[in-house]
């Protein structure tokens, strides 16, 4: 790749330093704190209208809770649609008289309690499902911003109302609703960088991919059926956790394989790209052997500024 900054000498340049990794978890816990205020909010509202009932059973009458305490009977809102009125009516009396009438006259504080442990373990749920969200998050910054200082004008697709948006003097926030960008790279070509589209051809969901087209052609990621437009394809993974550092790579790798062979038998060259943010030795020495065989086109390490910041260069010129 004539256009690539060789930055990454070693395997060791691609390891997580425990110094990366702290900071991952200090991150993500703070974005689960901030997305846990909505939570805490709820439960103090649903504190003040349950102190209206006199004895447990009154929460049955009070109409405005009746949500919360089916939550804290243990039905999440998808189990809930399943069920009748009546059925409804007997998850929260047992509710009450198997864990709220025993606590007597703290009967509120205990549906609370059960309130915030069943919403805490749902979204524990939803935070790991965020993961790869906040990864593609920080990734698509780092493009906007090479794309800012360069002077390069965009136009980003707007996930939410599905419309192409031009570049704006105030873009703060749009990595949470942008689902594609377009671009022309140095050589005046038109460029699509779109997120998670399945691609026909290698029959799976792919986390980047990058398309010579222009938006147009995009065509709300039509154009993935058309594997002649398809300039790179790539893998992101964004837990930080060490422990499952390994299985990412096994994962990512096997489907990075997939791709190669799968335009391969169509006679079609592909680039292939990988960028995590937990790197554990040897998956380093594994990921830096492939980019020295060129089977690997680039990756890069997430939590290293300044190999996101190379990546993103070589995509935008690409």
């Amino acid at each position: 790749m004539s256009n690539k900054i060789n930055i990454i000498k070693t395997s060791a340049d691609l390891v997580t330093s425990r110094e990366q990794t702290r900071a991952g978890f200090i991150a993500f816990a703070l974005e689960k704190n901030r997305r846990s205020t909505p939570i805490i909010e709820s439960a103090k509202s649903l504190k003040v209208l349950a102190t209206k009932a006199k004895m447990a059973k009154d929460l049955l009458k009070i109409a405005e809770i009746r949500p919360a305490l089916l939550t804290a009977a243990g039905l999440s809102d998808k189990a809930v649609n399943y069920f009748t009125e009546e059925d409804k009516d007997k998850a929260i009396l047992g509710l009450i008289e198997i864990f709220l009438e025993p606590a007597g006259k703290y009967f509120v504080d205990e549906v609370v309690y059960r309130y915030l442990l069943i919403k805490g373990d749902s979204l524990g749920g939803a935070m790991r499902n965020i993961v790869g969200a906040i990864a593609q998050q920080k990734f698509v910054r780092t493009l906007l911003s090479n794309l800012s200082i360069s002077g390069t004008n965009y136009h980003w697709l707007d996930n939410k109302t599905q419309k192409w948006e031009e570049k704006s003097s105030n873009d703060f926030s749009i990595e949470e609703q942008l689902k594609a960008l377009s671009w022309k790279n140095p050589k005046g070509k038109n460029r699509v960088l779109s997120f998670n589209l399945n691609i026909p051809i290698v029959k799976n969901n792919i986390d980047i991919c990058l398309f010579s087209a222009n938006i147009d052609e995009y065509n709300n990621g039509e154009i993935a059926n058309t594997p002649e437009k398809v300039l790179m394809l790539g893998e992101l993974k964004g837990g930080i956790d060490p422990a499952g550092a390994d299985e990412h790579w096994k994962t990512g790798n096997t489907a990075l394989n997939r791709i190669r062979e799968s335009f391969a038998t169509h006679n079609l060259k592909i680039n292939t790209s990988f960028i995590a943010a937990a790197i554990e030795k040897k998956m380093a020495t594994e990921i830096f052997a492939q980019l020295q065989s060129k089977t690997l086109s680039n990756a890069a390490n997430l939590t290293i500024d300044e190999q996101l910041v190379n990546y993103c260069d070589w995509i935008l010129k690409l």
